[in-house]
């Protein structure tokens, strides 16, 4: 681990960030931090810092959809480890978490050192769970390795797509030519083994399932 790590903390509530900037530096001493608090900010706050680590990430964030953020930094930096820190730690949540390739779970509930182990401990290239009790879901493998097959901009159409939007909205959205926006959905379609765009937004609906704690 180096000796100044810089961390991506995403979470939409800044006394959440405080807290765990403070439990961070307390744990581990110098850091650097760089904060984001929607989904839409996790993509430039990573092109403006490609040194970034480790990601600490919080589900709920606005403009996420369930486990769409996990799965779209999974794709886009799949060497970056992610740590997932949420209020929402119900046994079959955090084995969502890992089968959706997080390195590391942690309880908004849990101790503040905790998340300073959790981060040393993944940074020196372990992982962080609670004991999991829940078993492995083969309907979660299945979704995590088909959408695995995507790109990161094929997986932004797909959540365009899941919002109803139409080819020129999602082509708007993100900055691309409506043409464009075409050849991904026939791809995305493709390689979903999905024969509507209906098909589709039902996979990605599947990230959004909440557990009751």
């Amino acid at each position: 681990m180096d000796a100044a790590p810089t961390i991506l903390v995403a979470d939409d509530h800044p006394l959440l960030r405080a807290a765990v900037l403070h439990a961070l530096r307390d744990s581990l001493g110098q850091i650097r931090v760089i904060e984001a608090a929607t989904a839409s900010a996790l993509a430039p706050a990573l092109d403006a810092h490609p040194e970034i680590e480790l990601v600490l990430l919080d589900l709920t964030m606005p403009g996420a959809r369930g486990l769409s953020s996990l799965v779209w930094l999974r794709g886009e930096r799949p060497e970056l480890p992610v740590v997932v820190i949420s209020s929402n730690d119900h046994p079959r949540t955090v084995r969502r978490v890992q089968q959706f390739g997080a390195a590391g779970f942690i309880s908004k509930s849990a101790p503040a050192d905790s998340i300073g182990q959790a981060v040393a401990n993944v940074l020196d290239g372990g992982s962080w769970f609670p004991p999991l009790t829940a078993e492995r879901s083969e309907e979660d493998a299945q979704l995590a390795a088909r959408l695995a097959q995507l790109t990161p901009q094929q997986f932004r159409v797909l959540l365009g797509i899941a919002d109803g939007l139409l080819n020129k909205q999602i082509a708007h959205q993100l900055g691309l030519a409506e043409n464009t926006v075409k050849v991904h959905v026939t791809a995305i379609l493709k390689k979903l083994e999905c024969h509507s765009r209906t098909q589709a937004a039902v996979l990605v609906k599947a990230l959004e399932r909440e557990d009751e704690a």
